[in-house]
This record gives C-alpha cells, sequence and structure tokens, in this order.
C-alpha cells in the first residue's frame, strides 16, 4: 500500500500466495475484489477478503501476505492513495453530523459499502478517456474520500478532521520522525513539537501506530536498509551508518530478526539477480 508519487491508484493482481513481507503502509484504502490477504501490525492480526475494505489512515509498519490465489483464481485488488487535503476540505460538511469514531484504529476493515464500490468503479472507469479523468476524477475522488469519512471502519479519517486531535497530531509526529529517522530520536522533543505532553504523546502514537516512537524509527530505518542493499551497492557496514546504526553489529542482529535474513545475503542476491 505504498505507491509512487505520480500514482494515485492501482489494481494489484497475483496468482501466488505470498511469504511474510514487512513494509509500511501509507494513507490508502484497498478493496479486495478476489483472494485473501493477512496483515500483523504490533499485536494485532487479521484478515481479509474478496468485497472487504481496509482503511489505513498513517504511516503503518506491518507485516503482510496474500494467503489465497492462485492461476485460475488471482489475487486482486485495487489500492487508492488517500488525499488529506481532500479529507480536511471536507471538514465544514461534515462538521456538525455526529459520528462514534470510539476505539478508531489506523487500520481498519469491514465489509465495502455499495457506495464506495459505485464510486471507485465510476473512478476506475473516469481514467480511461482523458476528458473524463481531467473534468470528473476530481469529484470522483471526493466522492471516494466522502463515502470513506461516513463507512464504519473510518473512524480514525473523521478524527483527522478535527484540528489539533490526536490523530493530526501523531500525524505530523509521524512526518517529522520518517524525514530525520536517521537521527537521534528524543520522544520529549518529538512530543513537544505537536503540542502534546510525553506521556499523552507515547500513549496515542502506540494506539495509532501499533508501536512505540523508537520502535517506529527502527522499522524505518529497518526498510530503508534492506531498500539500500537489494537495490543499490552499498556495503553492509555503510548501510547501517546511513540508516543511523552506530554499531553494525546491532544492526545486522536486529535486520535478522526483522526479516529473516542477514544484510550481506540480501545483498548477495540483489548482485546475483
Amino acid at each position: 500500500l505504498t505507491l509512487n508519487e505520480e500514482i494515485h491508484f492501482l489494481l494489484l493482481k497475483q496468482d501466488f500466495p505470498s511469504d511474510l513481507n514487512a513494509t509500511f503502509y501509507e494513507p490508502a484504502l484497498c478493496l479486495i475484489l478476489q483472494g485473501r490477504k493477512e496483515i500483523i501490525a504490533g499485536q494485532r492480526s487479521f484478515g481479509f477478503g474478496a468485497g472487504e475494505l481496509l482503511i489505513v489512515s498513517h504511516d503503518v509498519p506491518v507485516v503482510s501476505k496474500i494467503t489465497e490465489a492462485s492461476e485460475s483464481a488471482p489475487y486482486i485488488a485495487l489500492v487508492l492513495r488517500l488525499d488529506y487535503s481532500i479529507i480536511k476540505g471536507l471538514h465544514h460538511e461534515l462538521a456538525e453530523i455526529p459520528f462514534n469514531s470510539d476505539r478508531a484504529r489506523s487500520l481498519e476493515v469491514n465489509d465495502a459499502s455499495s457506495y464506495i464500490v459505485d464510486s471507485l468503479f465510476r473512478l476506475l472507469n473516469a481514467t480511461q478517456d482523458t476528458t473524463d479523468a481531467i473534468v470528473l476524477l476530481p469529484q470522483i475522488l471526493r466522492e471516494v474520500h466522502f463515502r470513506l469519512l461516513q463507512a464504519p471502519c473510518g473512524g480514525m479519517l473523521r478524527n483527522l478532521l478535527r484540528h489539533n486531535s490526536h490523530a493530526s497530531n501523531i500525524s505530523k509526529a509521524i512526518s517529522l520522525i520518517r524525514s530525520k529517522y536517521s537521527d537521534v530520536l528524543s520522544v520529549d522533543e518529538v512530543a513537544r513539537s505537536v503540542g502534546m505532553s510525553v506521556s499523552s504523546f507515547f500513549q496515542h502514537f502506540k494506539v495509532i501506530t501499533e508501536s512505540t516512537p523508537l520502535q517506529y524509527q527502527k522499522n524505518i530505518r529497518l526498510l530503508e536498509a534492506r531498500r539500500l542493499l537489494m537495490g543499490e551497492s552499498e556495503s553492509v557496514t555503510q548501510t547501517a551508518l546511513q540508516v543511523g546504526y552506530e554499531s553494525p553489529n546491532q544492526f545486522s542482529r536486529e535486520y535478522v530478526r526483522k526479516f529473516g535474513s542477514t544484510p550481506s545475503s540480501d545483498s548477495k542476491a540483489r548482485v546475483l539477480n
């Protein structure tokens, strides 16, 4: 659920089950059309399948795998990046409508309503014509976000509508941590920068991201290290230092714990491929 900046949505198809894959899910929706997927986020583990909708409101580290897929019945899913500017632009229309957002999570799954399925179908069709894409896409995208905000699993998105809500403050903190992931992290400074007490920040950060701030930073470092090792000609030691580790040995231990393979073996696999 991490899309290129130039890609707003895509259709995914895979005809075989996948291994567990550690990654970050960015704000997006995922509607499974066929097949099934399982996700582990912190201590939570859940699966969802055809006709079910996953809403991701914040950047969240997860481990996921496709569990049902075959050549005759491939896994097919539509993924759409969520746009915070559209969500915030709907504030006036939805501010006075009472919603139940208690115990909302940054990863929520529910059955997709006919309204959401219809709007996504029209969104897909609008991309097939240049004029439709220019005229209709912005309107349909706004409608999709509106439907998501109304959905039972859209509680955390609705929390983002409120200025200085815990959801919006944690979103700011996530951006800050991700932009400076290789630096030494001061939880106190991050909490102050988003206007929260340290205890409140720690509590709400863990609820929303399913991890502590330091665990979150570690996930970023390890995922970036793997990207470098499998995509660029960096040595293991250089990579460890580049992502913020002072000890290559500690980096290797945590890398193996995260991915089940050593940094050097992943680097060699890139060379062989």
